[in-house]
């Protein structure tokens, strides 16, 4: 009987491995191994989807018993822990989250030394096909959960009970029924785990009592129960460099999805309004625009004599003082583009690690330039900035170097060099600097008037 026990687990895994062969040729080519653990990440497309286990530990027959015989010692921690079990087994699986395994097991059940139970003496053995669930895949926990594991089994086995003693020595019988179970585990080293598992098996035919010592009538089924606590250990089998339980697959359908909702994040970046003028950054020459001003299709303020001032700025600015000719309110449109220089809103701005001002900038100190000529009186401090990346002396530096070609345009233009100072204020740490559009409105110069 044994050999025709051995002869169906060789055919079981037989047919696992033909199957196996098939399945992964079928989806080899939509799987892809991508990572292993939450910091690791390996090229390839092996997943080790065998194991091989091996498992000890004790098994206890919970009912049916005749009275005067028990498995349980109770004067002992959890009624004993005798160690009569041993299994071997074999596991495949389909994905990181479901698989299937067969196991073999050899069960000893007898009375423990000092409990008061009568002698007896049952021989289990047991072959079982079971579904695996990775629970911590379901779940998604596994960065969580690191090297640790959680498999859960339910399935279907055939036993055999033969007692070895007793009036019944001698005599056989097949049962069948289910089995179900969890097994914690722990990934010790690349393709080998530890584990431990707490299983309940039923035999829904079952006539033997587990001592041995009776045999019910046919027609009355005992539907016996046993469970087991043991220890074992996992050897994952395969190409893999990580055991299939840690392995994570994606569907290369998954990375094209990724794909497309990274570029749709880009397109939604592209389409920011930093300074508000309905025009998208990716087309916004001038991302300074002073908000309510007329802009263009490029954001550029709307300035068609060129004079450096924003047509519907002037405009307010001429109606202001025409319309009110009085002392009060030309000194309130003279305060009003005070504040809009001194405030930063007319500013010059810089390409990355460049000391000349950009294109769009030119409106800005062409704003300043006429300002100086209608306003002898007046002076201007220039300040220059940076962002944050590079050496903190190098950005100093070119902060000066930022403003003093500022400067240069305006003396270049006609402003005596005397009414202009210039200074360097480094690195504008107010931005996140790994924001490229933030570092964008840092790297710039901007002016006060005195």
């Amino acid at each position: 009987m044994k050999k025709c026990l051995l002869l169906l687990l060789t055919l079981f895994c037989v047919s696992l491995s033909s199957n196996a062969q098939k399945e992964s040729k079928k989806n080899k080519k939509d799987l892809e191994l991508v990572s292993v653990e939450p910091d690791k990440e390996l090229a390839g497309e092996y997943f080790n989807r065998w194991s091989i286990e091996a498992d000890f530990g004790q098994a206890k027959g919970s009912k049916p018993y005749t009275d005067g015989y028990f498995a349980n010692n109770p004067k002992k921690v959890f009624g004993g822990m005798p160690m009569n079990h041993v299994g071997i087994g074999a596991r495949y699986m389909f994905s990181p989250k479901f698989g299937i395994k067969a196991n073999f097991n050899w069960d000893n059940l007898q009375e423990q030394n000092g409990s008061g139970s009568l002698p007896f003496q049952m021989e289990h053995l047991q072959f079982s096909s079971e579904g695996v669930i990775n629970m911590t895949r379901l779940f998604d926990i596994q960065n969580q959960a690191g090297r640790f594991g959680l498999l859960f089994h339910f399935g279907f086995q055939v036993s055999r009970m033969s007692p070895k003693m007793g009036p019944l020595e001698g005599f056989k019988e097949w049962n069948g029924g289910a089995v179900a179970g969890l097994s914690p585990q722990f990934r010790i080293y690349k393709n080998i785990s530890i584990f431990a598992d707490f299983s309940i098996n039923s035999n829904l035919r079952q006539h033997f009592t587990w001592d041995g010592q009776n045999y019910s009538d046919s027609a009355n089924n005992l539907t016996g129960s046993l469970s087991r606590v043991t220890l074992g250990v996992s050897v994952a089998l395969g190409k893999g460099p990580i055991h299939g339980d840690w392995a994570i697959i994606q569907d290369k359908n998954d990375k094209r999805l990724d794909s497309l909702n990274n570029r749709i994040g880009e397109i939604e970046e592209l389409m920011n309004d930093s300074d508000k003028d309905g025009v998208p950054d990716y087309l916004d020459v001038e991302q300074n625009s002073i908000a309510g001003v007329a802009v263009d299709t490029k954001g550029r303020m709307v300035d068609k004599n060129n004079n450096g001032v924003p047509d519907e700025l002037e405009k307010y600015i001429n109606n202001s003082i025409t319309n009110n000719n009085n002392t009060a309110t030309a000194a309130a449109s003279e305060n009003a583009i005070l504040q809009l220089i001194n405030e930063g809103y007319i500013a010059a701005y810089f390409d990355t690690a460049k000391s000349t001002p950009n294109t769009a900038s030119a409106n800005s100190i062409g704003f300043i330039l006429n300002y100086l000529k209608n306003n002898p009186d007046k002076t201007v401090e220039i300040a220059g900035y940076a962002d944050e990346i590079g050496a903190t002396a190098s950005n100093d530096k070119l902060a000066n170097d930022r403003a003093q070609n500022v400067k240069s345009i305006l003396v270049k233009a006609g402003i005596s060099e005397s009414r202009i100072t210039i200074l360097s204020r480094g690195e504008d740490d107010s931005v996140d600097k790994k924001s490229d559009w933030a570092r964008r409105l840092v790297r710039k110069a901007i002016f006060k008037i005195k």
